[in-house]
């Protein structure tokens, strides 16, 4: 089972976010996790690197709902360990 770490600011963007919104993440990562377990993402979830960012990844959960993650040194050997550090619309972009 892959781990994960949530930053500060990923916790304090979550809060912002309506209930329908919070509940479309938590489907959303149920997948993520399959697609971490299968070893490949599905189209949906647009799972890719950041633009100018080498070590940020980016997610889709909505139309306009995105997470941004990075990949920590593993607390599993050999299982993923996700640091989740913002989630919002677009705008998290500007500082992911």
């Amino acid at each position: 089972m892959p781990t994960f770490l949530t930053l500060p600011g990923f916790l304090r963007d979550y809060e912002k976010l309506t209930d329908e919104q919070q509940a479309a993440y938590r489907r959303a990562v149920v997948r993520f996790v399959a697609d971490l377990r299968a070893g490949t993402f599905r189209k949906g979830l647009r799972v890719k690197k950041m633009d100018g960012h080498d070590d940020i990844w980016e997610m889709t959960w909505a139309d306009d709902g995105r997470a941004t993650f990075q990949y920590g040194e593993p607390v599993r050997e050999g299982e993923p360990h996700i640091i989740w550090r913002r989630i919002g619309t677009h705008e998290i972009f500007d500082r992911p």
